[in-house]
């Protein structure tokens, strides 16, 4: 689960040439910006992500010239303000960092997750109607989720692999899927529902487009994301709708196959892997913040536009040991 607001520590304190009220900190792999004088290195503060939604109260209410958001959870609706990356100042800035002061009786514990004590929700853009479709049921808990941790949250957790062969493939903007056969029962989920099977549900008729009702082995499941027309705004300008597998699982050990059985399992269905950038990158002396670099680059699906980012696998595991890198110039494109 993401921890959307920790306590941390802020590492360094840097001025923002030609700034008089503005400075930026690093936290871990992240840099955001703060009012001059209101912090310094070695201090504690309350650090939340992008992506996250703010409660409408203090202290977060001089966001509201920023607007409002909405966004869906189990079903609920909830209201806030979203926080994004921006760009004040030349400075790119992801998150945001208050004082502890500001939130009387939370934890000073370094590294809690204080997420549920301020009310804070992550962010979800509305579902289009293609992808939404009639609920099944609850997300499978024989399955799980899709999410990859940013570099910027665990780089230096990463260092028993520095010197590792990774692969490096594209990460889509679109929509995660998940399709399993298992105990005899299939089925088609979103990232967080199992649906009904229906012909106007994107998934269900991906699915279908590739007969994984039939062709998919028993006992496995695999994980793609959705992209095209209608999803996510298509930001690759990709004709019709597709989906690309970036994870095939064996259920019952909960085990993943490695880069080139993943290949082969996939391209024995007819379908696609995502695209794959390097199959055989070392981090080696690189900083995190060249590994974000990486990221701003042109997609190998359409090299006319700049691609979401990257993701980063072990090579020869069969265990999910996986980050990604987002690219600034994506994010400032998508969510300025």
């Amino acid at each position: 689960m993401r921890k959307l607001a920790t306590i941390r520590v802020i590492e360094e304190v840097l001025p923002i040439e030609g700034a008089d009220k503005i400075e930026k900190v690093r936290i871990g792999g992240w840099m955001c910006v703060a009012k001059i004088g209101e912090f310094k290195a070695g201090d504690k503060c309350l650090y939340i992500e992008v992506d996250s939604l703010l409660p409408i109260k203090e202290p977060f209410l001089f966001l509201e010239n920023k607007g409002r958001k909405k966004t869906l959870i189990d079903g609920i609706e909830h209201e806030g303000y979203r926080l994004k990356t921006l760009k004040l100042r030349g400075q790119i800035s992801q998150g945001l960092a208050l004082p502890l002061s500001s939130f009387p009786g939370i934890s000073e514990n370094v590294g809690d997750d204080v997420s549920d004590f301020i009310g804070v929700l992550k962010y979800e853009p509305p579902v289009p109607a293609c992808l939404s479709g009639d609920v099944e049921g609850s997300f499978p808990g024989f399955l799980v989720k899709s999410d990859e941790e940013r570099i910027q949250n665990i780089f230096n957790d990463m260092a028993p692999y520095y010197n590792s062969r990774l692969y490096v493939s594209e990460k889509l903007d679109g929509s995660s899927m998940s399709v399993y056969k298992y105990q005899g029962e299939f089925g088609v989920c979103s990232r967080n529902l199992r649906l009904k099977e229906n012909e106007t549900n994107s998934f269900w008729r991906l699915a279908h487009k590739y007969d994984l009702k039939n062709k998919l082995p028993e006992g496995w499941s695999l994980q793609a994301e959705a992209i095209g027309e209608g999803i996510q705004g298509n930001p690759l300008k990709q004709t019709g709708q597709d989906c690309y597998v970036f994870y095939v699982i064996e259920i019952a050990t909960q085990k993943y196959l490695q880069w080139p059985d993943m290949v082969k399992f996939v391209t024995d269905l007819g379908m696609k892997t995502v695209p794959l950038v390097d199959d055989n990158f070392i981090i080696g002396s690189r900083t995190c913040e060249d590994l974000l670099a990486m990221a701003d680059r042109k997609s190998v699906l359409n090299p006319n536009e700049i691609l979401e980012g990257l993701v980063f696998r072990l090579y020869d595991s069969t265990e999910k040991i996986t980050f990604k890198t987002l690219s600034n110039k994506y994010l400032l494109k998508t969510e300025g």
